[in-house]
């Protein structure tokens, strides 16, 4: 099934765009084929195709439901900048496996540090991957790809989680003994290609993070944060 965003529905919506483009030109789709357009409530609507025009797709709901795609638990994943197209793929795998949100950190060991202008530029690109990502999985909202923060700047938002955990190279806790089972928000923290350093950890640590272990073998950059959400969804159910 095919599946599209909307910010608001009302028994018929307007597909323009690069939906449409894709709707028209990539799926060869026609009048009366069947679609899904998720809202910004989460509501997955099954819509036909109406009318398809010069102004864009239009389509009729056909039935709809309420979200049946998110996961149980909200992550957000603190993610080092990494060089090169490391940080596309993460943010695709990421959204494939759940993430809530994504907030890009910079740490001293990043070789990536573009500037403001670059930002804007990337943040736009990682924006329109996540979107992709979302609809290839059939997501019911797209995740927010937000402005860098510093690790400090990252520390202070921890006390908005019910837990926040630190995978680290240097070694930490099992995932199994560090969730209780009653987390609704998490938050998790990866490193760059240099990991994070000491007063980093400490940090984080001090600002009530737990230092968790992904197990003894060092995984790449782009690696740790597909296997620590694969991890994180199979423990609280959500791999079922």
């Amino acid at each position: 099934m095919n599946w599209f965003f909307i910010q608001d529905f009302d028994r018929r919506a307007l597909l323009t765009g690069e939906d449409a483009l894709h709707i028209r030109k990539s799926l060869r789709m026609s009048v009366g084929e069947i679609l899904t357009v998720c809202d910004k409530t989460g509501t997955q609507h099954l819509c036909g195709i109406d009318r398809i025009c010069d102004e864009g797709v239009w389509v009729r709901e056909l039935s709809h439901e309420e979200s049946q795609n998110e996961p149980s638990v909200e992550i957000s994943l603190f993610a080092a900048l990494t060089k090169g197209d490391k940080f596309e793929s993460m943010v695709q795998k990421s959204v494939e496996l759940g993430v809530h949100c994504i907030v890009p950190i910079l740490t001293d060991r990043c070789i990536s540090r573009p500037d403001g202008k670059t930002w804007a530029k990337k943040q736009d690109r990682y924006q329109k991957i996540a979107s992709q990502a979302a609809m290839q999985s059939h997501r019911n909202i797209i995740p927010e790809v937000e402005l860098i923060l510093t690790l400090r700047q990252a520390s202070q938002r921890l006390k908005n989680f019910d837990k926040s955990i630190l995978f680290y190279e240097g070694g930490g806790r099992p995932v199994a003994e560090i969730l209780s089972g009653m987390e609704k928000r998490i938050a998790v923290f990866i490193g760059p290609e240099g990991g994070f350093g000491e007063s980093e950890v400490e940090l984080l640590v001090q600002s009530g993070a737990v230092r968790a272990t992904l197990g003894r073998r060092i995984l790449r950059a782009e690696t740790a944060p597909v296997a620590a959400l694969s991890i994180l969804m199979f423990m609280t159910g959500n791999m079922e």
